[in-house]
């Protein structure tokens, strides 16, 4: 434990640089397969023939398996405790059942037409256990890696400048070299795609298993030991019905991973530069530009979260992303072949550069924070219950996550069926028309800005701000100094958060060794 010095002298437990640097690979290694997943939807009706209404709508019943199959794994984590730790076992399993499950989906079509819708769903079914199991990691691990408020930030900070050179670098790989040497979406570039998501994933997970080693300890871990409340499976359903920071919160990033799966949607992306401006290498330009941008949006938002707490950073995020994505609307509405231009740099251009990054930059950094709230809102629930379930409450975030981005894919398929495209997605090749351009605007702006309002009503019900989380770190140094389970238990449930401005921490010295 290390005491930060403030005003009422709580005892945190704090981690090195290096640690969250390294644990925050966890996140870009999950998220290096989700870049890649979203280019299945080719390979689903390129090599494997099927049609695009039916591939949209397989991909969001996945999702909404892969929700429901959550809560199992978070018990799981909840759960388990190896001499090799509760986090870094479900973390290598993971990544491996992920891996093994991007082999078998892109040789499915080996196996006989016969076979591959079935086996298609097979596919898809394991790579969602395997991509629950570790991405769940990264949500989880944070209550043990650290718990002081003005350090968690940090993670949103290096978390994103590592997602900001993902997913650029992956979309300018992708349009400006994989395309281009294998043809378009060509069994070969399937093939150096598949196997170059899986090496670089698991490098970056070998590396986040470095960085949560030595914090995965039971010292580490709600109240310690000894007085951390056990948890039956009953409890679990008594967490969710009386967690209103997680029931809102949940809620709210679930919209914004919806918004964040239009953003990364390949077809969008096609839609967007492809066909719209007339050129899908500008994806890669513009996504080269915008490292950066995604850069300094992310550091804003985490150094705001740093000095006045993750609820007022991820409101202020969302109410610049809102402005941003409706003035992008009107300029895709007013947009056409040529319209971007990089090399004569125009109004039109600057204007559209600018707003992009605003408009979606600006989303997007609620869903990064989104992983640090987590662990705020599960030492709240340790705080008035005595509980630790990170693993549960994590997974719950996944599970709202699923549901809604689902609906993505789902989203897309409906409305290009509605204009014409129910058994070919549009590609780079096909010709604008009024009714694509209004799509194109339709999903990537108005549809994530009506997302962003009800964020922010939702926003509204969120008790977890920074002085809230002050008051529940002094609660929980409380209640480890308590000097027996009984009177932990009696400090859970009767003292209120807001007395806690009035106790005087000194009473309640905690050993270092806790």
């Amino acid at each position: 434990m290390e005491t930060v010095g403030n005003s009422r002298e709580v005892s945190y437990n704090r981690a090195k640089l290096w640690q969250i640097i390294c644990f925050a690979a966890n996140n870009t290694s999950t998220n290096i397969y989700l870049v890649a997943f979203s280019f299945v939807t080719y390979f689903s009706t390129g090599i494997l023939g099927l049609a695009a209404i039916f591939v949209s709508q397989i991909m969001g019943y996945i999702r909404i398996f892969d929700g429901l199959i959550d809560p199992t794994i978070g018990v799981i984590i909840d759960k388990t405790d190896t001499k090799f730790g509760k986090y870094r076992p479900i973390l290598i399993i993971g990544n491996i059942i992920t891996a093994l499950s991007f082999i078998f989906l892109f040789n499915i079509h080996k196996f006989g037409s016969a076979m591959t819708i079935p086996l298609f769903i097979i596919a898809l079914i394991i790579h969602k256990i395997g991509y629950s199991m570790q991405q769940t990691i990264t949500k989880a691990g944070q209550t043990a890696l650290t718990n002081d408020p003005s350090q968690r930030p940090v993670f949103n900070i290096v978390d994103g400048v590592m997602t900001a050179i993902l997913f650029s670098g992956a979309q300018i790989v992708i349009s400006g070299y994989l395309t281009k040497k294998h043809g378009g979406f060509t069994d070969g570039f399937f093939v150096e795609l598949r196997w170059g998501v899986i090496i670089i994933s698991a490098v970056l997970a070998l590396i986040a298993v470095i960085g949560i080693w030595q914090k995965d300890n039971q010292k580490y871990f709600g109240l310690g030991e000894e007085k951390t409340q056990k948890t039956d499976l009953k409890d679990y359903l008594k967490v969710i019905k009386g967690n209103k920071p997680l029931q809102v919160l949940s809620l709210a990033a679930a919209i914004m991973k919806f918004n964040a799966q239009m953003f990364g949607d390949a077809v969008v992306n096609v839609m967007l530069f492809g066909i719209l401006f007339g050129d899908y290498a500008l994806s890669g330009a513009i996504s080269a530009m915008m490292i950066i941008p995604n850069v300094l949006v992310t550091t804003f938002a985490a150094s705001v979260a740093r000095k006045k707490g993750l609820k007022y950073a991820y409101v202020l995020c969302l109410q610049i992303g809102l402005v941003g994505l409706i003035a992008l609307a009107f300029m895709l509405l007013n947009g056409g072949p040529g319209a971007l231009d990089l090399t004569n740099w125009g109004l039109y251009s600057i204007g559209f550069v600018v707003l992009f990054a605003i408009g979606r930059y600006f989303t997007s950094a609620p869903s990064g924070l989104v992983l640090t709230m987590g662990a705020d809102i599960s030492d709240y629930e340790t705080s008035v219950s005595g509980r630790y379930v990170s693993g549960m409450i994590g997974t719950i975030f996944s599970f709202t996550d699923s549901i809604a981005s689902s609906f993505a894919p789902m989203v897309v398929g409906w409305v290009l069926a509605a204009i014409g495209f129910a058994q070919d997605y549009p590609t780079a090749e096909t010709a604008l028309t009024g009714d694509l351009k209004f799509a194109t605007a339709l999903l990537f702006a108005i549809i994530p800005a009506v997302g962003i309002v009800i964020a922010l009503i939702l926003m509204r019900f969120y008790k977890l701000d920074r002085e809230t989380m002050i008051q529940v770190q002094e609660k929980i140094h409380a209640m480890k100094a308590a000097k027996d389970v009984e009177r932990t238990i009696d400090i859970a449930q009767n003292v209120e958060l807001s007395d806690m401005d009035y106790v005087d921490l000194s009473q309640y010295p905690i050993d270092e060794e806790e």
